[in-house]
């Protein structure tokens, strides 16, 4: 019988006494006992949340060799360590679950191992034999509960503005292309999904462009929100064992770091005892994601078909539909998009249900509220973008739209004016039962057809004007 060989370990000590480590870990016994603690999910934080913890502990640094509160060498040293670990380089050193201590002390912690370790090895190459301490250096003026909080919301609006907000900005440009692409067709409206007045396929689309418009300023917002951060409170909002100055200094170092306008609370005891940020920037995302499903739904929908259904529009063929079906395409690009919408909007419940966290000075949901938080703000801008890609960019108009209107029963609207409310009902509901226009029966009540093709112009229906008469919905 063989046994499997011991992988090689090494044996490190923290305040409750020694631990067997991983003998190529660059992290100590803190981090190890979390991940003995925690074997929940496997699910490791995402790299933003790690690059933004790590940027924290590189202006950290800087700021307390500024304050004379460490040695130049060190905090150098700190600073380019932690440099490494937000560019990146050691990803693998951050092993711990996400469902851990609610605080996500155990992250801050690991961060600082792995960047006590790095710095500890620069000294030495530089001749000096100083170990660098993970707490008595690398967390100086901090603790987990300003700095975890912080690296949250940093976290999140550097990837809102990253990745959402150019992604939103993508779909913006192909919808309102698309609406000029498409201005000229003139197709059936639709009100209570009941045909209405005429309407430009454009102007559907100039709709959808403004909703994007109205997502980028929303999703603006709350990076702006998220970036009035609570660091420098360190473990009630009180500040103690933090420089007066170090929180000033610290988000000014961010703000240079990230090329975002940080900026510290006016209140760490709220700041630091709520979520109230993370649920409004949340909130902001879960109206971009319904956005985005009521444009996806638009479109799936006037591509219904392609005989049986509106048919509208046609949607890019992208793959194969049915595995018994040959032929059948799919509108698989928007129910991708659906289906991200459904995950933001269980993500929002997660985020606000995180608040439920909050008791007193501190929340301990921080980490499940950090992941949930970044997979939205993630999800929805690879979703947004390869929707404009994949599936705005090139639908197309079909001949169905144009062909329907003349036969459109709400094209008595604009005889109201003409003939009363009335009798333009009546002349609906004949046409509807005799399967003949709304010209044809006109012309028969004395309607000249001069003065018909100036009311029933489709075009000049979809603008302004009092020729049409009064609607209701």
């Amino acid at each position: 019988m063989t046994t499997e060989p011991r992988a090689a370990t090494r044996i490190e000590r923290d305040s409750m006494g020694e631990m067997d480590v991983p003998a190529a870990a660059l992290y100590g016994a803190s981090t190890q006992r979390a991940v003995l603690n925690f074997p929940i999910s496997g699910q490791r934080f995402p790299r933003p949340f790690i690059r933004a913890l790590a940027l924290i502990k590189q202006a950290a640094a800087e700021t307390n060799a500024e304050l004379g509160l460490l040695d130049g060498e060190i905090a150098r040293a700190i600073a380019e360590g932690a440099a490494e670990v937000a560019d990146g380089s050691h990803d693998d050193q951050f092993p711990i679950d996400v469902y851990q201590t609610g605080s996500g002390t155990s992250t801050n912690t690991n961060v600082n191992e792995v960047v006590a370790h790095l710095a500890t090895e620069r000294l030495a190459a530089a001749g000096r034999a100083e170990k660098v301490h993970p707490n008595d250096h690398v967390n100086k003026c901090q603790s987990s509960n300003d700095v975890i909080p912080t690296a949250l919301q940093l976290s999140a609006a550097m990837t809102i503005a990253d990745a959402l907000l150019p992604a939103l900005e993508v779909l913006r440009a192909a919808l309102d292309a698309k609406a000029d692409e498409l201005w000229p067709v003139v197709k059936t409206g639709r009100t209570h999904l009941q045909d209405a007045t005429p309407i430009r396929l454009g102007q559907e689309f100039r709709g959808y462009a403004g909703q994007l418009e109205e997502s980028i300023r929303r999703a603006r917002a709350a990076c702006d929100e998220l970036l009035c951060v609570p660091l420098g409170g360190t473990a009630v909002g009180t500040g103690i064992n933090a420089h007066p100055d170090y929180a000033a200094s610290a988000v000014r170092r961010l703000s240079a770091l990230t090329g975002l306008e940080v900026r510290e609370t006016t209140n760490h005891f709220h700041a630091q005892a709520s979520l109230d940020a993370a649920i409004a920037a949340h909130g902001a995302l879960r109206t971009i994601a319904l956005s985005l499903w009521k444009i996806g739904s638009d479109v799936r929908l006037m591509a219904m078909g392609p005989r049986a259904g509106i048919a509208e529009i046609a949607l890019p063929e992208t793959q194969p539909g049915s595995s018994i079906m040959p032929g059948k395409v799919n509108p698989v690009i928007v129910e991708s998009l659906t289906m991200v919408v459904a995950r933001v909007l269980g993500n929002d419940t997660t985020v606000a249900f995180g608040q439920t966290g909050s008791f007193l000075e501190l929340n301990v949901m921080l980490p499940v509220t950090a992941v949930a938080l970044l997979e939205s703000i993630a999800l929805l801008a690879a979703a947004a973008r390869n929707f404009a890609e994949r599936a705005v960019t090139g639908l197309t108009a079909t001949e169905r739209g144009p062909a329907l209107v003349e036969q459109g029963l709400m094209l008595a609207t604009a005889l109201a004016p003409e003939i009363g409310y009335d009798a333009a009902a009546a002349l609906a509901k004949e046409a509807f039962k005799t399967g003949r226009t709304i010209r044809e029966l006109a012309v028969e009540r004395g309607i000249a057809a001069g003065r018909l093709d100036e009311l029933l112009d489709p075009a000049s229906m979809t603008e302004p004007g009092l020729g049409g008469g009064s609607t209701g919905g």
